[in-house]
């Protein structure tokens, strides 16, 4: 199955697919009158089109069926990171936890950051990417960069950690999740949280963690942390 994304489609009875999506419907896949094709909103709606015009530039569809997707996850997942200096790393972090699955993610800005700029068009364009590979109805949601401090006044959620090397605390992540509850976590950049940092995330709430004993880059604790949430749901 191919799955297209609309996320503007609604309730509408026709729609047309973007260019670059009607490109690849009749020029790649060809398409023609009458064939049916599956769409998804992002947020959890798989609908039935069928080609009425068959246009390389401007497909248009009769919507036929809508089906309502349960979510996948009991919780819902939020990682706050910090995106690294090589963005195809982050990049990379992006496709693999969408595949995983996550419901949100926060480009953390921190003291010792080294981007602070994105492409959030990009960014964007990969997640779905990945959440069409996955045949997911749902496509995770992806923040603006946001301060650390900001994101400490904005951010809740019913178990709150914060990831950071620190010998003086070895409680594993996998033995602090509860199962069935939302979680938000915190990975930092790759010279890792400040001092003032961490002592802020603690005072808002936020319980220190560790991913394990090994030093991780940032997308690799990222998706650790990804991967340990789920099994624990799973």
């Amino acid at each position: 199955m191919n799955l297209f994304y609309a996320p503007e489609l609604d309730q509408q009875t026709h729609y047309q697919l973007t260019e670059e999506e009607s490109t690849h419907c009749i020029k790649v896949l060809r398409m023609k009158i009458g064939d049916t094709l599956t769409l998804t909103n992002g947020n959890g709606v798989f609908l039935t089109g069928k080609v009425v015009v068959d246009h390389p530039k401007h497909c248009t569809l009769e919507i036929i069926e809508r089906r309502l997707v349960a979510s996948p996850r009991s919780y819902r997942l939020h990682l706050a990171v910090a995106p690294t200096k090589n963005m195809t790393r982050y990049e990379w972090f992006l496709e693999k936890a969408t595949e995983l699955g996550i419901d949100r993610i926060t480009p953390l800005i921190c003291h010792h950051s080294e981007r602070v700029h994105l492409r959030h068009d990009r960014l964007e364009r990969i997640i779905i990417a990945a959440a069409k590979q996955s045949l997911s109805a749902y496509v995770p949601h992806l923040d603006e960069p946001i301060s650390f401090n900001a994101f400490m006044d904005s951010c809740r959620a019913q178990q709150m950690f914060i990831a950071y090397v620190d010998e003086n605390h070895q409680l594993d992540l996998k033995h602090a999740v509860n199962p069935g509850q939302d979680v938000v976590i915190l990975i930092g950049p790759e010279g890792d949280f400040s001092p003032k940092e961490i002592e802020l995330a603690l005072k808002t709430g936020y319980q220190p963690v560790s991913l394990g004993k090994s030093r991780l880059r940032t997308e690799t604790a990222a998706l650790a942390a990804c991967m340990t949430v789920s099994i624990l749901n799973d």
